[in-house]
């Protein structure tokens, strides 16, 4: 395997199983990588935008505006929608809420002139599809079209129309839909979910759907704190949490990772390895999972950041994000020059030739078997530690040359972001009832 710690797309092959406990179902959903893998650069490039795209989405008049994964860094599912099932693969991600797929009606989808099976969600092929009517509860719970039109209550056939904005200028709208998703079951029985609540898009357009960087995805799987995410929806069955497990995608083949909806018995019997920190809620961007940095150590020697550099104001500014769409990890400016000085004091490899690839810090480790680098942990409210172990946030940007996979947040208003490499090899639980936030790297290879 060349270049391992240079990153891709992933990509979910979900058979969806269900597990009995103690009368509890819940629903486990394993993840593959897929190749080939984006360079470093365009690594960089892709984080960079959904950055600017997850800020933009901190207004109260446009709470829903997406957060979708553009990076090569993201998670992708495989969702069976529709009568008989449809299988269309969606980008899974933290950082927005609405669940929305290519439907045939897609006028200007790229290789939408003649929707094949898995291309696009055929509508009119599935005897269970229709649309939200405008006067329905749900309809409220999305951002419409400017010049939508007023809903008529009395008429039948006057759907919910959705408009879906990214920071980039990137669009997708259509009708906000109900449709049956369908499970394998542990014991290859069918299972469905009736009223499946997701965006069927007809107008897509902009590099943040259409792009490279898509890969071929037929749309988005939220994974929101919101009413409508997939989480949120498919929570009222299985329990109001969810978790998933990274695992080391150096190793060739890659191992399977896992997200599960719902809470199984080797959940309880790890809950008592976990370390929690509470969820926080910003109403100016209420999608996000945000939890409370109280500080950083390099060697064990905590670093004087001011407090205000991690502090969610009132305003809706700052604090730290943990999100499954973003690769690398960003840092507040003020705290990422703190942390790369620290690191840069005590790395004791030498820098490579030829430059650091746009990254601040990279080492040389040609003919180090086992490369030491500085211990780095965050502490987190609670009186919880996460201390990853450096390949969570040191990458091989090209053979034997290793850079920190952390990056500055410039902006005055802009968050920190715990990104999917971080999370790296620990099962992250997302409880929403509990409004915590557990980790552990026990367990994570059981998932």
């Amino acid at each position: 395997m060349t270049s391992p710690f240079s990153f891709s797309l992933l990509f979910f092959f979900f058979f969806f199983l269900f597990h009995s406990s103690n009368s509890t179902e819940y629903l486990k959903l394993p993840l593959m990588q897929k190749s080939p893998r984006s360079s470093p650069a365009e690594l960089l490039a892709a984080d960079t935008n959904r950055l600017s795209s997850l800020h933009a989405t901190r207004t109260i008049q446009s709470p829903l505006i997406s957060g979708a994964s553009t990076g090569s860094g993201q998670y992708f599912a495989d969702l069976r929608l529709g009568t008989p099932p449809q299988r269309l693969l969606l980008v899974a991600d933290t950082g927005s809420d609405l669940i929305w797929v290519k439907c045939s009606a897609c006028k200007n989808c790229p290789n939408n002139r003649r929707p094949g099976p898995g291309s696009a969600f055929l509508a009119r092929h599935s005897k269970t599809f229709s649309s939200h009517h405008c006067y329905d509860p749900q309809c409220k719970l999305i951002p419409h079209p400017k010049q939508t039109r007023p809903c008529n209550r009395t008429r039948i056939h006057t759907p919910c129309r959705y408009e879906y904005s990214y920071a980039d200028g990137s669009i997708t709208s259509g009708f906000f839909s109900k449709e049956t998703t369908s499970f394998n079951t542990s014991s290859n029985k069918e299972a469905k979910i009736d009223k499946l609540s997701f965006g069927c898009g007809f107008r897509i357009s902009g590099p943040s759907v259409t792009g490279a960087s898509f890969n071929g995805a037929q749309g988005v799987m939220g994974l929101g704190r919101g009413a409508i995410s997939f989480s949120s929806q498919l929570g009222k069955k299985f329990g109001n949490k969810f978790s998933y497990c990274l695992l080391d995608y150096t190793i060739s083949p890659p191992p399977k990772s896992y997200l599960t909806i719902g809470s199984s018995q080797n959940d309880r019997v790890l809950s008592k390895f976990f370390s929690y920190t509470p969820l926080l809620f910003n109403p100016l961007a209420p999608t996000f999972y945000y939890i409370a940095v109280n500080g950083v150590t390099v060697e064990g020697s905590k670093l004087p950041i001011s407090p205000s550099v991690w502090k969610l104001d009132e305003e809706g500014n700052g604090g730290t994000v943990v999100d499954s769409g973003t690769t690398l990890t960003f840092l507040a400016e003020p705290a990422y020059r703190q942390v790369l000085a620290a690191l840069r004091r005590r790395v004791r490899l030498p820098a490579p030739e030829g430059g650091a690839n746009g990254f601040d810090l990279c080492v040389n480790v040609s003919g180090v078997a086992r490369p030491r680098l500085p211990k780095l942990s965050f502490l987190l409210a609670g009186k919880s530690v996460l201390s990853p172990p450096a390949r969570n946030y040191f990458i091989e940007v090209s053979d034997r040359v290793l850079c920190l996979a952390i990056q500055p947040v410039k902006t005055v208003s802009g968050f920190s972001v715990f990104g999917n490499l971080l999370q790296q090899g620990y099962v992250f639980e997302f409880d929403k009832d509990m409004s915590r936030l557990g980790f552990s790297r026990r367990g994570c290879a059981l998932r």
